[in-house]
């Protein structure tokens, strides 16, 4: 069980209209919307700073920062709910997938500007900057404003594997898990 209960319908109107555009009709929210749904501030800050539209990433380098912030975070149920809602549609394979959850990042599977975003967040993980050596590959990749699009999603993902895994949120019914052992530390 969440260490805090989620909201229960009906929700205040901010929060359905906003429920409304990014949950399929006839779906329930996820759990984390609906512990977020108890206070319609937090909600509202929450829900829409999640960087989930179309910015100066494309979607697939927006779902490997994803799944590698929340992969070293640990956190499983973000991992397995993006993992699950967005890695086809990113045109991610299985062994990419996969390969979010391990710290080698000059597997195959990998472009180089794929493993220098992979850099930016392992170096993240470990602390709250970036080495001028990877600074230096991000910019050869990536505009300055995809740079600070990156630099937001890490940061943000990294508050929700904080959020997903202090609550001990359950994971969703049809979310991806963590494979049994992995090199990331999964036992």
């Amino acid at each position: 069980m969440s260490r805090i209960a989620p909201a229960v319908p009906p929700y205040p109107e901010s929060i359905q209209t906003r429920l409304d555009a990014i949950v399929p009709k006839g779906v329930e929210p996820i759990l984390l919307f609906r512990v977020l749904a108890r206070d319609e501030r937090l909600f509202a800050r929450s829900v829409g700073a999640g960087l989930l539209d179309r910015g100066h990433l494309t979607l697939r380098e927006r779902e490997i920062v994803i799944l590698r912030v929340c992969a070293n975070n640990r956190a499983e149920y973000e991992w397995g709910v993006h993992v699950s809602i967005f890695a086809e549609r990113a045109g991610l394979s299985s062994e990419q997938v996969a390969a979010t959850l391990e710290p080698e990042r000059a597997a195959a599977c990998w472009t180089p500007r794929d493993r220098v975003v992979l850099a930016l967040c392992d170096e993240l993980t470990l602390g709250t900057t970036v080495s001028d050596a990877v600074w230096v590959q991000l910019a050869e990749e990536f505009s300055e404003e995809a740079r600070l699009e990156l630099l937001l999603l890490c940061g943000f993902y990294r508050t929700i594997s904080l959020l997903v895994n202090t609550l001990k949120l359950p994971l969703e019914a049809f979310s991806a898990r963590f494979p049994e052992r992995g090199a990331a530390g999964q036992s």
